[in-house]
C-alpha cells in the first residue's frame, strides 16, 4: 500500500474511533446528557450499563424498566422479603436476571459498591435505605450517583425519571402502559360504583393510620373506581408528618375511618380477622357489613410489582362477592 494511502487509512480509523476507543457509529445518540435529580444535576457521558441500587424501594422500578441492574441492597429478612432480604414482590424477577445482593441489612458498604464497578448508582433521599450522606464519597471516587425521592412520588414518575437517566425511555413508557392496561381491566371487573373506602394501617408496629387521598396507594384504589376518604378534618394533627398516612390513637379508630369499606395496608386475612374483632370498631359499618379487605403484605410501598399484586387481590376479593 502506498504510504499516502496508509496514512489516509490511519486517519480514517482514528476518526471513526472518535477518541473513545469505540467506533463512532456504535455510539447511541443523546449522550452525554444531564439529569436533574433530588440532589442537583448529574451528567452521564454514555448510557449506563452497570447499575447498582442502594435503595430496595426503587429496585422494583429498575427491574420493570429492564435496566441493566447488577446488584441491589437488601433489607433485614422478614415476612416482607425473601431469605436474602429482597422484597418478595420482585425477588423472583431479580433472581431470574441474576441480580445479586449489594450489601445486607441496609448497612452501607462502599467497598461492596466499588467492587461492582458501577457506572451508575441509584440512591434515595429519605428512608432507612438512604445513603445520601455517602454521596460525596461516591462522587469523589468518580462513581456517578443519581438520587431519587420515592417518599412523595409515584412509581410511574420515578420510572420516567429513571428511564431518561438510563436511556430506557421506551421501556419505562411500556412498563407504565402495561400497568395501566391491567388497572383498566381490573376497574372494569370490580363493581366499585363509587363506593367510599378508607385505606387503613391497622396496628402496624403499634401504630394506626389512614392514607392521605393523594398517596400512591389511594390513587391506585381510586383508579379502580372507589372514592377514597381520608382522615376527618377534626382528627387531623396540628403538624403534618412527612408521610402518605396520617396517624392517630387507637381510641380514635372508629371516628378516623370515615368510609364503610376498608382496605387494610400490609395485611392478610389474619389481619382482617383481628380488625373485625377490634372492640372499639364493633359498631362500625365496615365491621358490621364485613366490608374489610386486605391489600397484602407487599402493599406498604407501591411499585409495579406490588401495585399489580394489589390489583389482582382486589379483583379476586370482589369477584367472590
Amino acid at each position: 500500500m502506498p504510504l499516502i494511502k496508509l496514512f489516509i487509512a490511519i486517519i480514517t480509523i482514528a476518526a471513526a474511533l472518535n477518541g473513545t476507543g469505540q467506533p463512532a457509529w456504535s455510539q447511541e445518540a443523546g449522550w452525554p446528557r444531564t439529569i436533574r435529580h433530588a440532589a442537583g444535576e448529574l451528567t452521564l457521558t454514555r448510557k449506563p450499563l452497570r447499575i447498582v441500587s442502594t435503595t430496595p424501594s426503587v429496585t422494583g422500578i429498575l427491574l420493570a424498566i429492564e435496566a441493566p441492574l447488577l446488584a441491589s441492597t437488601a433489607t433485614t429478612p422478614s415476612p416482607l422479603t425473601d431469605a436474602k432480604g429482597l422484597f418478595s414482590q420482585w425477588a423472583g424477577d431479580a433472581d431470574k436476571r441474576g441480580v445479586k445482593v449489594l450489601y445486607p441489612n441496609l448497612k452501607f458498604d462502599i467497598e461492596a459498591v466499588l467492587g461492582w464497578k458501577p457506572d451508575l448508582v441509584i440512591a434515595s433521599t429519605t428512608g432507612a435505605d438512604s445513603v445520601l450522606e455517602h454521596r460525596p464519597e461516591l462522587e469523589a471516587l468518580g462513581v456517578p450517583t443519581l438520587v431519587v425521592d420515592y417518599s412523595s412520588r409515584s412509581w410511574q414518575e420515578l420510572a420516567t425519571e429513571l428511564g431518561k437517566a438510563t436511556g430506557l425511555e421506551k421501556e419505562a413508557a411500556a412498563a407504565i402502559a402495561r400497568f395501566d392496561a391491567d388497572l383498566a381491566a381490573a376497574a372494569g371487573a370490580i363493581p366499585a360504583k363509587g363506593a367510599k373506602a378508607s385505606i387503613v394501617g391497622y396496628n402496624i408496629a403499634g401504630s394506626y393510620s389512614v392514607a392521605r387521598t393523594a398517596s400512591p396507594v389511594s390513587k391506585l384504589v381510586s383508579a379502580l373506581g372507589f372514592e377514597v376518604v381520608g382522615l376527618p378534618p377534626e382528627l387531623k394533627p396540628n403538624s403534618a408528618r412527612p408521610s402518605d398516612f396520617e396517624f392517630f390513637s387507637r381510641e380514635n379508630l372508629s371516628a378516623a375511618i370515615a368510609a364503610d369499606t376498608v382496605f387494610l395496608l400490609r395485611a392478610t386475612e389474619k389481619d382482617v380477622e383481628a380488625f373485625l374483632a377490634e372492640p372499639v370498631l364493633a359498631n362500625h359499618p365496615a365491621v358490621v357489613g364485613k366490608r374489610v379487605y386486605p391489600l397484602g403484605l407487599t402493599s406498604f410501598r407501591i411499585d409495579p410489582y406490588s401495585g399489580r399484586q394489589i390489583i389482582e387481590r382486589l379483583r379476586e376479593s370482589f369477584a367472590r362477592r
